[in-house]
């Protein structure tokens, strides 16, 4: 994710690196470096310059704090402005007090409304809401059959009047059924539709007339960079968008949808998606997606996410046996299957600060499969004391779990190497690595 923008910003602050001290030509080139940097991430060009233009306001009204080195003082600017603009602070779904919310879905074909209408739905329904779905694409073939299949594997009911063919009556009818289902939420996942088909943009204005929705949520590919904010605006002039859902952000190198829609539609992005699974949708932190865009890592993300996939029991049981070093492998393995719960790899190792994935690299999750086999071929005395593990038994293990005995040695090796490194912390620290602080 931004892994473009966030290599190009670090560019442009190693040409401020080791200066004593900042002026005004060594902080224009530093500012050059960055205009560079977000026109090549294809953020709109009006924002690159709002942006670079209170960068240097700021830079000349000194209002930084006077311990930083320059490049700190530079990297502090720019987050702080990076945070305003992608929003400022998180913005939730508004909720309706007096009755039933209900939630408009718009945006083009192909930006995947249908999913995200399921995605933000099961959010909703965790948060302790009760959704109902109801599909107004009346063009698409099989439209409303995909949300039902949908709506099926997630227990969220969907409302499906077989023998309406008029959006704005399906809408109405969803309405009336709302109490039925016992739903107090009402998610409309509209059709895809250009912003230069007037038809079409008329219909959604009726639609919305009709329903008079809480939130009119724009679906955006987050892949097609600020043209995502341009289709955004005229959208908004038709039917005032009250917030943005980024979808595939997760293959979103350049970071121009994220960072220009803001500014240019005047909506808040509230929640984006990050991969094809119904759980790969995040609530969108400004804060957050400004330090990992300059590479200081997301650590909140990463507690919010092992905390959802642990339980609170489980989890601080085991957090006590690892500190004290005295775990074993059933202890490991039950690790490993929070860690798997939380996500991809790839995406948990870039949340961790001073984590960097070589652009072409893949993080292999089938390494932890292999683990598991490992570990599911041995007996239960071989995994609550791993010493008794002799040349003999290793061979047996390769063979149950279809791998060598060089990979049973390599686990073996890595957590010995583990307990020793929780030991050392529980005595006072590992040589070599540097002190832990906390967020000030």
């Amino acid at each position: 994710m931004f892994e473009q923008l966030e290599s190009r910003l670090s560019d442009a602050f190693k040409t401020i690196r080791g200066l004593s001290q900042l002026t005004d030509a060594n902080m224009a080139d530093a500012l050059r470096e960055v205009r560079l940097a977000l026109l090549e991430a294809d953020v709109n060009q009006d924002v690159v310059k709002s942006f670079i233009e209170k960068i240097r306001v700021e830079f000349a009204g000194e209002k930084v704090h006077k311990a930083l080195n320059p490049a700190q003082q530079v990297v502090k600017i720019v987050h702080d402005e990076l945070v305003q603009l992608l929003g400022g602070k998180q913005a939730g779904i508004t909720m309706n007090p007096k009755g039933p919310t209900v939630i408009l879905m718009t945006g083009l074909q192909g930006s995947g409304k249908t999913t995200t209408t399921a995605k933000l739905s099961l959010h909703l329904k965790k948060e302790g809401y009760r959704p109902m779905m109801v599909s107004a694409d009346v063009y698409r073939p099989a439209a409303r059959d995909q949300l039902t299949i949908l709506g099926q594997q997630l227990q969220i009911p969907v409302h499906h009047p077989a023998e309406l063919a008029d959006p704005v009556k399906i809408c109405k009818s969803a309405l009336k059924a709302l109490k039925d289902e016992k739903a107090n939420v009402l998610l409309v996942d509209t059709a895809g539709r250009l912003q230069i088909d007037d038809d079409l943009m008329a219909e959604l204005e009726k639609i919305k007339k009709e329903i008079a929705p809480s939130e009119v949520l724009f679906v955006a590919d987050a892949m097609t960079g600020q043209q995502a904010a341009d289709v955004a605006k005229e959208f908004h002039r038709r039917i005032s968008v009250t917030g943005v859902i980024l979808t595939k952000l997760d293959g979103d190198a350049r970071g121009g949808a994220a960072l220009s829609i803001k500014s240019v539609v005047g909506a808040p992005v509230k929640f984006t998606g990050i991969g094809e699974k119904l759980e790969q949708f995040e609530v969108f932190h400004p804060d957050r997606m400004a330090q990992r865009i300059l590479g200081m890592g997301d650590v909140l993300s990463l507690i919010e996410k092992a905390q959802s996939a642990s339980d609170d029991q489980e989890a601080e049981r085991l957090g006590k046996k690892m500190a004290s070093g005295d775990f074993d492998l059933n202890d490991f393995m039950k690790q490993l299957n929070m860690v798997k719960k939380m996500g991809p790899l790839d995406q948990l190792m870039g949340m961790i600060p001073g984590v960097k994935i070589p652009k072409d690299a893949k993080v292999d999750d089938g390494e932890m499969k292999k683990v598991e086999s490992i570990i599911g071929s041995m007996t239960k005395e071989e995994r609550r004391n791993h010493q008794i593990i002799n040349a003999g038994r290793k061979v047996r293990i390769a063979n149950g779990s279809g791998l060598q005995v060089s990979d049973v040695n390599r686990l073996l090796k890595q957590f010995t190497q583990m307990k020793l490194v929780m030991k050392n912390i529980k005595k006072g620290g590992v040589p070599g690595m540097p002190p832990m602080r906390g967020r000030p």
